[in-house]
């Protein structure tokens, strides 16, 4: 389970958030939507415990980021929208000091490591330096990395950014599939209909403004004109309200 409660972040006189309240349930995949420059990567930043909150707090399973942000944070599993990595270790390596930054046993390392190789068709590769991985390869690493503690949180940014149709297949089926295994998922994506087809909710960011949040049938309920369409639901509450945000 996910809350952000009362969730605000300025850079001198810049809102980037302000008075974000959510919460997310246990086993639900949360899209986040929401024009370029809405507030998206800040929030998602500030769950992973990348940024401080100007005020506010995040609750991860019951664990307060603000009073125990280690713990907090070894809850979650960060897929980022452009990889971070060492690329002068090579692929197992690169996990080995995952493993190790989360505590998960040698015994469970190998097996775990392995199925996850495997999973994201890496394991041929996984000898080779992360240098010369290509970007679909390194975001299939990270995306390795971060389900290797088996963390109860997934927050990701930007999850299909440089993968191709089989990678995003996988990547799709791998969401559902720990979801209905009660993993909460928090996703950032400009895709629309990737947060169409997997989704449980969705919420819409605007002007670092919460200012949607549902079903797809509550979506369209807050529409001005009927449809059926999350693009032509964002476009409404975005672009077409403009003046009155």
């Amino acid at each position: 389970m996910i809350k952000l409660i009362h969730l605000s972040k300025q850079y001198g006189n810049h809102t980037a958030i302000n008075d974000v309240q959510l919460t997310v349930n246990a086993g639900e995949i949360f899209g986040f939507i929401g024009p370029n420059g809405a507030g998206k990567t800040t929030t998602i930043q500030i769950m992973a415990g990348l940024l401080v909150p100007t005020s506010g707090n995040v609750i991860l399973s019951d664990v307060s980021m603000n009073d125990h942000p280690v713990k907090a944070k070894q809850l979650v599993g960060y897929i980022p929208d452009r990889p971070f990595i060492y690329e002068k270790l090579t692929g197992i390596e690169y996990l080995r000091f995952i493993g190790d930054f989360y505590h998960v046993p040698p015994s469970t390392f190998r097996a775990r490591s392995e199925e996850l190789l495997t999973q994201f068709s890496l394991m041929d590769r996984c000898n080779e330096l992360i240098e010369a991985y290509s970007h679909g390869m390194k975001q299939r690493l990270i995306m390795a990395s971060a389900l290797l503690h088996d963390p109860p949180i997934i927050i990701v940014d930007e999850p299909m950014v440089g993968l191709d149709p089989v990678a995003i297949k996988l990547v799709r089926d791998i969401f559902q599939q720990r979801s209905a295994q009660g993993t909460t998922i928090f996703m950032s994506t400009h895709t629309l209909s990737l947060a169409e087809q997997i989704c449980h909710r969705v919420g819409i960011i605007h002007h670092g403004q919460l200012i949607s949040t549902g079903t797809m049938d509550e979506l369209k309920s807050c529409a001005k004109h009927g449809t059926n369409d999350l693009e032509d639901i964002f476009i409404q509450l975005t672009y077409e309200n403009k003046k009155e945000l």
